[in-house]
């Protein structure tokens, strides 16, 4: 037998917590970004009429397509394949291989970009023509390292040589995160460790691989800036500075280049973000045409 009572909790009158902070922070903002935009308006130093003007002046351009688009896309590929053999060369089970691996992602990690492309700017000074043949025999070709050190491929090597060394401990590390079980299943099925390693392990390491790679390229945009050690001429930084320091319009000219960069690293962030959802797919929350399947599955039932 049940007893019934009627003794029941009153109602509860909650407040909401105070969060005083918030709203300090909020106001703190406000004011810097007025204080900010007052700025724009009221500086005539900024002079935006004339920074529109240089993003369109032909080197500009010239240097923005050949210097910072072709020189980001030519190193990143040079770093991406190269980044993966290194990865790859640093697991191995050869002592000499890993041994090279290493010693490559130090010494490149060690050096500073603008000091390595000022080097490959000099190699001219070290060899005025690189012979390759036998050695101590006959040279087969030789290659004119007076023109080659100031042309737009040896900036192109010389950061796609850097950016192999991040982009092999990138490349490792998603190898690393991919299960042990799934290299073992694929020899199980008669795959060979390559076939293995581009059929298997990298689509699975891709989820962790393309986050940090798409920062990389992103900082290569802006580290195409640093061709100018080489020299190359051909560079959006460069050809802005000098419209800049010709027509004594410095600020305008520095505010064209920033706007050309945030376009281009803003529309590589939207990509990225694609490339991501892409490749974590089977990982975590369900995709939008995963949830549907399953809610029209679910009414069918």
């Amino acid at each position: 037998m049940t007893t019934e009572t009627s003794d029941r909790p009153g109602a509860i009158h909650a407040r909401p917590v105070r969060h005083p902070g918030r709203w300090l922070a909020i106001v703190v903002i406000v004011v810097l970004v007025a204080m900010m935009i007052s700025s724009l308006v009221t500086n005539p130093v900024w002079n935006f009429p004339r920074v529109f003007k240089v993003m369109n002046f032909n080197p500009v351009l010239n240097g923005l397509f050949k210097g910072t688009l072709i020189g980001t896309v030519g190193a990143m590929v040079i770093g991406v394949v190269l980044g993966v053999i290194m990865a790859v060369m640093r697991l191995s089970g050869n002592p000499v291989l890993r041994g090279v691996a290493f010693a490559y992602v130090w010494f490149f990690r060690s050096m500073p970009r603008y000091v390595l492309l000022i080097f490959c700017g000099s190699l001219g000074v070290l060899y005025a023509k690189l012979e390759i043949g036998i050695p101590f025999g006959p040279a087969f070709t030789s290659i004119d390292m007076n023109a080659l050190s100031s042309s737009l491929a040896i900036g192109i090597l010389g950061l796609g040589l850097s950016e192999a060394a991040y982009m092999a401990e990138i490349a490792r590390a998603g190898i690393l995160s991919v299960d042990k079980g799934q290299s073992e299943a694929a020899q199980a099925l008669g795959m060979g460790p390559g076939k293995a390693m581009m059929r298997i392990i990298l689509p699975q390491a891709m989820r962790v691989i393309v986050p940090p790679t798409g920062n990389e390229t992103i900082s290569m945009v802006k580290d195409t800036s640093l061709l100018s050690a080489v020299p190359i001429t051909a560079e959006l930084f460069y050809q802005a500075q000098t419209i800049g320091n010709r027509d004594f319009q410095i600020v305008p000219s520095l505010v064209a280049a920033s706007l050309w960069y945030i376009i281009v690293c803003s529309i590589l962030m939207v990509g990225q973000s694609y490339l991501e959802r892409y490749f974590g797919r089977g990982f975590g929350t369900p995709s939008k045409k995963a949830k549907q399947e399953l809610t029209k599955v679910a009414a069918d039932h």
